[in-house]
């Protein structure tokens, strides 16, 4: 008897097997649908009781079986209190005034050769910002000298030229510099008649136009720089001008600096 139902069993059980089989083989190889690429969390599934999802480890192709749909997720509204707000402002504000770019550059009355930082901003990061310290060799005085210039940049409009090179054909702006000793002052010295000189030895006032040309580093291949910014420009002074006005043999190789530089796009 004990043989019997063993028997009966083992049957009952190749039968219950080969009835499955069938339906196991469609639900695996039959594909409703099939993702082939995704993100964690990118991807919310409707799926009823019967549906069959299929994935290979390693891989980021699934394949979905007799699911009802597949809907993009959507986000949670998360009520941040005030402080989270508050927070929030404050890194932002900070994060502002973090500097995108560095600079060199050489003459444009402001040292033989300057250094500095600066930040881009405006809806096509058409405006600049610099703070740059210069260097003045002494030459026939008794000391080097260093100066400060505070620089602002515009540039109208951008020209993409392919391969990763862009143009700006207009640049220009203005700046103010100032020279760090005690020989230079804002106001005349007692020790000169009154409007003797009538202008500041310390601080020079300038306006400048001139070109650039970009080249954008392959994202591949970044190290540092974003991209590098060969840049030239023409410039003037306020003494420089009146100087020009008043004395017409002046020319303009007389009161008209040419300058270079290079720009690189850290942010």
């Amino acid at each position: 008897m004990n043989w019997l139902n063993t028997n009966y069993i083992l049957r009952a059980g190749v039968l219950s097997v080969l009835l499955l089989l069938p339906g196991l083989i469609s639900a695996t190889c039959k594909a409703d649908t099939i993702i082939n690429s995704y993100k964690d969390d990118s991807l919310r599934f409707i799926i009823k009781d019967d549906s069959i999802i299929t994935f290979r480890t390693g891989d980021s192709i699934f394949t979905i079986i007799r699911a009802d749909s597949v809907l993009p997720v959507t986000p949670k509204q998360v009520k941040h209190s005030r402080y989270d707000n508050r927070i929030h402002r404050f890194r932002s504000h900070w994060e502002r005034i973090i500097p995108t770019h560095s600079k060199i550059q050489y003459a444009g009355n402001m040292g033989l050769l300057s250094f500095g930082t600066g930040w881009d901003y405006g809806k096509h990061n058409q405006w600049e910002t610099d703070i740059l310290l210069g260097f003045i060799p002494k030459y026939s005085s008794k000391k080097a000298k260093v100066t400060m210039t505070l620089k602002q940049n515009y540039m109208p409009w951008s020209i993409n030229i392919g391969k990763g090179f862009s143009t700006e054909p207009l640049t220009c702006g203005l700046y103010v510099n100032t020279v760090f000793g005690d020989q230079f002052w804002v106001n005349e010295p007692e020790r000169y008649p009154k409007g003797y000189y009538g202008f500041s030895s310390k601080v020079r006032f300038h306006v400048f136009m001139g070109q650039r040309l970009t080249y954008d580093i392959d994202p591949q291949r970044r190290f540092l720089a974003k991209s590098v910014t060969f840049f030239y420009e023409i410039s003037t002074c306020d003494l420089y001008v009146i100087s020009a006005v008043n004395n017409s043999y002046l020319r303009p190789r007389d009161y008209l600096s040419l300058s270079f530089g290079l720009k690189f796009q850290w942010l």
